[in-house]
């Protein structure tokens, strides 16, 4: 059993924010410090250590890490992220297994092995998405002793039923459907709100039945790899008719951004953040849409129609967080600490029923051969599915 070879432990935070973030790191810190265990806050996520070198050693305390005290209490109801991230990915090079013996492409995750010695950390609570979980099982794997903390607003991640952030990203996006759904009534018109969601179609749909939104769709309402634009662009348009010929001349059409990766090769969106991550939003799919339904509309009918595309991402990522929220992301911080009293490593924090924690290892996960994270999205024909189809104005995919 691999045991920690500094009492400091180290608390970092990666990937994009999610409302209830200093919840779960505040409630970490507590647990940690009430049994006397030293925590140290990594500033940025992977930023800075995963270029550590310990011949030059550079990390400076309050820019690089920080220790945390017991006045990270006036944190937990906070917005945003007092500790900061970022999207740095140190294991983005390896593929497989073998590749955690390359030098090349494993150096990053040395280095950041090399920064927690410098700085007597023994252990690290990982808080953070797929690529976070990732890096934390190839820490594992050289040897080190890590938590994780599962993080995503888009809730697909596998082996949680909810993940922290999840219902305050809902909630704002739904106010924000809703004086949509207002204007859209006072003015005769439509909108196409793009929400986030790179795979699964958790956010879309939620917030679409709690706004009314006329038509929800997501990845999920997909059949097959790619998307049928032209039959996507007429459904839409019959729908808007229909709701004319009803005298409702008027409505929102919420969209997942994650219907961007099925789009035609040479529609995709091309552009990558600075680690490589493909940025979906770049391929302005609302935008996309709207131009193409008003240009079928006007083609179906010879008349014009008003069709104003919103793009909704950053209002709902680090909204103020309800109270499951903070519930939520306290008592996965919570269990983070008890497992690390336990001894219990390579494990991802999740809970069941009333909260109660549970362990799930990281190999339960992670595909051991492609090392991909497994995601879990709304399966089709299950009740949440079925409720987002029987609430919109029409079933578009099987008509």
């Amino acid at each position: 059993m691999i045991k920690p070879k500094h009492k400091n432990v180290g608390v970092l935070f990666s990937g994009g924010p999610a409302p209830s973030s200093n919840a779960v790191i505040s409630a970490v810190a507590l647990n940690f410090l009430d049994n006397h265990v030293p925590v140290i806050g990594i500033i940025r996520g992977y930023e800075f250590i995963q270029d550590f070198n310990k011949s030059n050693p550079k990390l400076r305390k309050g820019l690089h890490y920080d220790v945390i005290t017991h006045e990270v209490t006036k944190a937990r109801n906070r917005s945003g992220i007092f500790l900061r991230t970022s999207r740095a990915n140190p294991g983005r090079e390896v593929k497989r297994m073998e590749d955690l013996d390359n030098l090349e492409k494993n150096m990053r995750l040395k280095n950041i092995l090399d920064a927690f010695d410098y700085l007597q950390i023994g252990a690290l609570i990982s808080i953070g998405g797929d690529d976070t979980l990732k890096t934390a099982n190839f820490l594992w794997h050289l040897g080190f002793p890590v938590i994780h903390i599962p993080k995503t607003i888009d809730n697909d991640y596998y082996g949680i039923p909810w993940t922290f952030g999840y219902w305050t990203a809902v909630d704002t996006a739904h106010k924000i459907l809703l004086n949509l759904k207002a204007d859209a009534q006072a003015t005769d018109s439509f909108f196409i709100v793009e929400l986030m969601g790179r795979k699964a179609g958790w956010i879309t749909y939620a917030a679409g039945i709690a706004a009314e939104s006329i038509l929800m769709i997501s990845a999920e309402d997909i059949r097959g790899e790619v998307l049928d634009l032209h039959a996507l662009v007429d459904s839409i348009t019959d729908v808007i008719i229909t709701r004319e010929n009803d005298q409702k001349p008027y409505g929102v059409i919420a969209i997942s951004e994650g219907l961007a990766d099925k789009l035609p090769e040479d529609m995709k969106p091309k552009t990558v953040d600075r680690h490589g991550n493909l940025i979906l939003s770049e391929a302005k799919i609302s935008s996309l849409l709207s131009d193409m339904v008003k240009e079928r509309y006007q083609e179906k009918t010879g008349l014009s129609v008003k069709i104003t595309p919103k793009q909704i991402g950053y209002e709902i990522r680090s909204g103020h967080p309800s109270a499951f929220d903070v519930v939520m992301g306290s008592m996965l911080g919570y269990g983070a600490a008890k497992f690390y009293m336990d001894g219990l490593f390579g494990v991802m924090v999740s809970v069941t029923d009333n909260f109660d924690i549970k362990a799930v290892p990281f190999s339960d996960l992670i595909d051991k051969d492609t090392m991909l994270t497994r995601l879990r999205d709304v399966p089709r024909g299950s009740d949440f599915f079925t409720l987002k189809t029987n609430l919109q104005y029409r079933n578009i995919f099987d008509s």
